[in-house]
């Protein structure tokens, strides 16, 4: 026996035992105590599909320094762990595996087979992000640990949204989403991500109906001119006070379409005309919404052409694009094509151009929601360091828009809204339906769509204390104190947290 120092440190002969020492004496528990102050951080749960990176290491040091440090100054202090289901991610990680290991795809194997193979899957491999922080040496308080789909998560997110539908902010309603044809889902604003591209500006020539006159629109999509339902000028713009309310033809389809004038217009912005396609652009939605146009939606969930397309149906997107222009050439219609640099909206998750396009969809009304959030903030009841986020997320919530909440997706949240196959009553409840409470039918069948993974993370700090109960945990331990976590999840988690506990708690 010798009590030299070895040469080489062997991490594995000393952390290892040194942290399952701290464990099995406690050193992390955090009680509720009278007597002592508390103090509380979540961590940022992590997706079960992921495995930790530098930005979770240096998170979780900076967190594990601040839980320890208010330990030893005598708080008892709460570093709740978790993980996060990760809809879209975990999904599509089982689906690829099933298509390369298997051939198949979860329709092969239907609804439930699938959502078997998803948790046998979470199971498997989701516990590999909590070993990596024990290894790190973070000292959370284990016995504690949450899923963001267990059953206590479950039952607030069942309670949240039946909450928010009861006072009339949460809806259901066709309007313009954000999809994804890879991902085949709807997106929320804050999943879409811009990147400038370089691009086109297409003018083409539409003739007045019953006049030898025809009017030059711009465009950066001539895809979507199947469904253009109007054109829209400013009403200041004296160039074409003579053309409000009279008709223009659309080209190779026929279709006569209302001139209008809409202050959204700008003036100096190619020709000053605008066509307006309401199912596939937010402003002209928007537009069409003021003016009562005609929806048409020209594009399938994969972004194919669909049976209003006429010729074009079945075409991708961009082949459709192609066609077209080549039709318009060839009859005349093509008069000028610009050289144009825009903003391009892609898919988070996959990097997918995002579709507009009219869907019905759930939604939360942000606007009765994000004054108090905003306030907080203002006031300083809620910091941020460093304080130039604050003013970043203050001018987002401002200009925040209602917050799609569903998603074509089958690993996540199912919507507790359930519909009568006999009368079509819809009832949202918290328990399970299964008898029509307008008609007695028996024939009831549950949303299919699952909620937004962020609309259960937006509970985290509530939930994991046993929310909607009200426990001596929840009573003790919230609100939390303080939280170490990415700016570029602001809009995602953080002002979704900060409304949800200003409306919750």
């Amino acid at each position: 026996m010798t009590n030299e120092l070895p040469k080489t440190y062997d991490p594995s002969s000393t952390e290892d035992k040194l942290y399952q020492m701290w464990e099995e004496k406690g050193y992390f528990n955090a009680e509720v105590d009278e007597k002592k102050k508390p103090f509380t951080i979540v961590i940022p749960p992590p997706n079960v599909t992921g495995q930790l990176h530098m930005g979770h290491a240096f998170d979780e040091t900076l967190q594990d320094i601040l839980i320890r440090t208010k330990r030893m100054q005598g708080y008892s202090a709460l570093w709740m762990p978790g993980t996060d289901h990760a809809g879209i991610a975990t999904q599509i990680k089982v689906e690829e595996n099933l298509r390369n290991e298997e051939g198949l795809t979860r329709y092969d194997l239907g609804r439930e087979k699938f959502l078997e193979r998803v948790w046998a899957w979470k199971n498997q491999y989701g516990n590999r992000i909590i070993q990596q922080l024990k290894k790190l040496g973070s000292s959370c308080d284990w016995r504690r640990e949450r899923f963001t789909m267990d059953e206590g998560c479950s039952k607030a997110v069942k309670e949240v949204f039946v909450n928010l539908y009861d006072k009339g902010l949460i809806y259901k309603g066709s309007r313009i989403i954000n999809w994804c044809p890879h991902c085949t889902t709807a997106l929320s604003d804050a999943e879409v991500e811009y990147e400038t591209q370089p691009g086109k500006l297409w003018y083409i020539r539409y003739d007045i109906k019953d006049s030898d006159e025809s009017i030059i629109v711009a465009t950066t999509r001539p895809e979507t001119f199947m469904g253009d339902t109007g054109v829209a000028v400013n009403p200041a713009d004296e160039r074409y006070q003579h053309l409000i309310g009279k008709k223009a033809i659309l080209p190779i389809i026929g279709r006569e379409i209302p001139i209008f004038a809409d202050d959204y217009v700008d003036k100096e912005f190619g020709t000053g005309c605008v066509k307006t396609t309401p199912c596939h652009d937010p402003n002209d939605f928007e537009m069409g919404q003021r003016h009562n146009l005609e929806q048409i939606l020209v594009f399938n969930e994969d972004a194919t052409v669909n049976e209003n397309g006429g010729k074009y149906q079945g075409m991708d997107r961009y082949a459709c694009r192609k066609a077209v222009l080549a039709d318009l050439e060839a009859e005349g219609r093509l008069v000028k094509i610009e050289d144009h640099t825009h903003n391009v909206g892609t898919c988070y998750r996959c990097g997918t151009t995002v579709e507009p396009m009219t869907s019905a969809q759930w939604f939360v009304k942000m606007a009765p929601l994000a004054k108090e959030a905003i306030r907080v903030v203002e006031e300083e009841e809620i910091k941020f360091v460093p304080e130039r986020f604050s003013k970043t997320y203050i001018r987002w919530m401002e200009n925040v828009h209602d917050w799609c909440i569903s998603r074509q997706l089958w690993w996540g949240h199912r919507i507790p809204a359930y519909y009568c196959a006999d009368c079509g009553e819809m009832t949202v409840s918290k328990e399970d339906v299964t008898v029509c409470p307008k008609c007695g039918s028996t024939h009831i069948h549950q949303e299919e769509d699952v909620l937004d993974t962020w609309f259960s993370s937006a509970l985290w700090p509530f939930s994991t204390l046993g929310w909607p109960e009200k426990t001596k945990e929840l009573e003790y331990f919230y609100p939390t104190d303080t939280l170490v976590t990415g700016y570029d999840i602001i809009f995602f988690w953080v002002a979704r947290m900060i409304f949800s506990g200003m409306e919750h708690m």
